[in-house]
């Protein structure tokens, strides 16, 4: 007697793919990528991809163009694995004296901050602070040494951090290259001291000319 096919032996793949399926394992030693072709591919376009791999009761999720372009993230398979193709379009949010004020998305494998600020159009010349370039994000406790026990502000225990880059220091450049941005950030350039004494100013002559051209009009 031949055994044809071990249904012990599977891998179930899931998600954003154009077909779920219960993929058989074979002594090749089939691979993450393997599974995704048993399911004839994925949905969505590859950068907005990411692969969740479950086995037990640890999971561990990669972009899918990494694992493309690195194979040694294109793991062996284990009878009972799970694989996930789920499409997260990641994104942040500009604010403040850059030229673009709105939500930017960015592909699953991450981009740097020195994407980011770019994609945001970069800093306004006649209204950003250089030195004033911050990164708002909700950490993981557990994520950095806090000089002293955090105070928890959100239900699932993540805790505010404000990251703040000076770019009138030449080693910034170096530091906006390796900072990864992570989904949901909030990018913020403040203005300068001398664009926000010029908005008082305009707000001081918008209300005085007219006053004064009253006074010409009725004397």
């Amino acid at each position: 007697m031949r055994l044809v096919r071990n249904a012990s032996s599977t891998v179930t793949v899931v998600g954003e793919v154009a077909a779920s399926v219960r993929m058989p394992l074979t002594p090749a030693g089939e691979r993450l990528l393997d599974a995704l072709a048993a399911a004839g591919g994925v949905r969505q376009p590859v950068s907005k991809m990411t692969l969740q791999l479950t086995r037990g009761t640890q999971t561990h999720a990669m972009a899918l163009d990494t694992i493309i372009r690195d194979p040694r993230q294109n793991v062996p398979l284990l009878p009972g694995d799970i694989v996930t193709a789920l499409h997260q379009p990641f994104s942040f949010t500009a604010l403040g004296a850059t030229n673009r004020n709105e939500e930017i998305s960015f592909e699953a494998q991450g981009i740097s901050l020195a994407q980011a600020l770019a994609r945001a159009g970069g800093l306004l010349d006649a209204r950003s602070d250089a030195k004033g370039v911050f990164i708002f994000r909700l950490e993981p406790e557990g994520a950095l040494d806090w000089p002293r026990q955090p105070v928890r502000t959100t239900p699932d225990g993540l805790v505010p951090v404000v990251y703040r880059l000076d770019l009138r220091d030449p080693g910034s450049f170096f530091v906006m290259q390796s900072f990864t941005m992570q989904n949901r950030d909030v990018l913020y350039v403040s203005n300068a001291p001398a664009a926000e004494l010029q908005k008082f100013l305009n707000l001081v002559f918008s209300v005085i000319y007219p006053l004064a051209t009253t006074r010409q009009l009725f004397p």
